[in-house]
């Protein structure tokens, strides 16, 4: 008995040494795989030799932007965004640099001074598919369309409905459409459509919510500001949480994080000016200089998207950024870009509703 009991802790031993040892070897392939799985830390270095050299980058006139994407090979590499063609170093710490210029970088907000191309036709609400995202839309109105603060005859974009723990419902948009850069006073109307389109006439008939919160803008070329937002706080009564019937529908809650595997990306957007558009996104952890009528901004880790035609013009600042496909996961608060529309800047959505304690209210 005492022999047959020895054999079997021997063999039991045996079986759990070849397990061991197969385990240790599954560990040692998964992490060989993640290593060198791209970007990796090809990525991370990219990020260190970016932020290394941004300053001194930005501190000539020429350069408005820098930012990680991947060039054609899969690798990681630096973005430089200039006004005009400069001469830049192929690499920085031994990473590849990559040039283009955009032009200045601005916010799209539409005002009597800054008038937008024609307004793509953005369908109605309720069925009212006639209707443009500048017009004034039956309630709930969707999400996409026009809208500002009574204070100023401007007009950009109702993002998103989002919700707060206790259920109380807001419409999503930038600082500089619903907080006027900083000026306008809690409390403040917020309509629909924005000023903008009823040709600057106030009607109290247009009310859709009140100026709830807003993250400040610095202004300031060395200030590090990351979202551009606010919200405004609505009844579900008044705003839906759908775009119009040819949009991209209703964003998804879940988000996805302005990480490297978001590069390469399609995403899309539904704007007041130019209604549904899409591009890909190029690069992420943006640093970039962006003007507004009260001066310039520097924005950190924000999120560059590139289409081969516009993507954006004044009037779509506030938009949702979502992945192109059935989920349409946001991943962007979009609120600048250059003057050709094909270049789009968007803060990453998830501190932007984790500054406000909001989720996306979506499917």
């Amino acid at each position: 008995m005492r022999g047959a009991g020895a054999h079997t802790t021997s063999s039991q031993s045996l079986r759990l040494a070849a397990a061991l040892a197969l385990l240790a070897t599954l560990i040692a392939v998964a992490l060989a795989g993640s290593s060198s799985a791209a970007p990796g830390s090809g990525f991370q270095r990219a990020i260190l030799a970016q932020e290394a050299n941004s300053s001194s980058l930005l501190a000539r006139g020429a350069v408005v932007g820098t930012a990680v994407g991947v060039d054609g090979a899969g690798e990681a590499e630096i973005l430089v965004l200039a006004t005009r063609p400069i001469r830049v170093a192929s690499e920085l710490g031994g990473v590849p640099v990559d040039l283009e210029v955009t032009g200045p970088i601005s916010t799209v907000k539409v005002t009597p001074a800054k008038k937008p191309e024609s307004p793509g036709n953005g369908g109605g609400g309720g069925g009212e598919v006639s209707l443009s995202p500048t017009d004034v839309f039956p309630r709930p109105v969707p999400i996409g369309v026009s809208t500002g603060n009574a204070g100023q005859c401007s007009a950009g974009t109702i993002g998103a409905r989002v919700k707060d723990g206790s259920g109380n419902v807001y419409a999503l948009s930038n600082n500089h459409v619903y907080a006027l850069e900083n000026k306008a006073a809690i409390g403040s109307e917020v309509l629909q459509p924005g000023r903008y389109d009823t040709e600057c006439a106030y009607s109290a008939k247009n009310h859709l919510g009140n100026l709830s919160a807003f993250e400040p803008i610095v202004f300031s070329a060395s200030a590090e500001n990351t979202i551009d937002a606010a919200i405004a706080s609505v009844s579900s009564a008044d705003l839906g949480n759908a775009t119009p019937s040819n949009g991209y529908g209703t964003p998804s809650s879940t988000t996805l994080p302005a990480t490297a595997a978001l590069l390469g990306r399609s995403v899309q957007k539904y704007g007041r000016t130019t209604g549904l558009t899409s591009g890909n996104v190029v690069a992420v952890n943006g640093i970039v200089n962006v003007g507004y009528s009260a001066g310039t901004a520097r924005f950190e880790h924000q999120i560059f998207a590139e289409a081969r035609k516009p993507m954006l013009r004044a009037g779509d600042s506030g938009s949702l950024l979502v992945t192109r496909n059935s989920a349409a996961n946001p991943v962007g608060l979009v609120f600048a870009g250059d003057s050709s529309g094909k270049f789009a800047i968007a803060n990453p959505i998830d501190p932007v509703l984790a500054r406000f304690g909001v989720t996306i209210d979506g499917k």
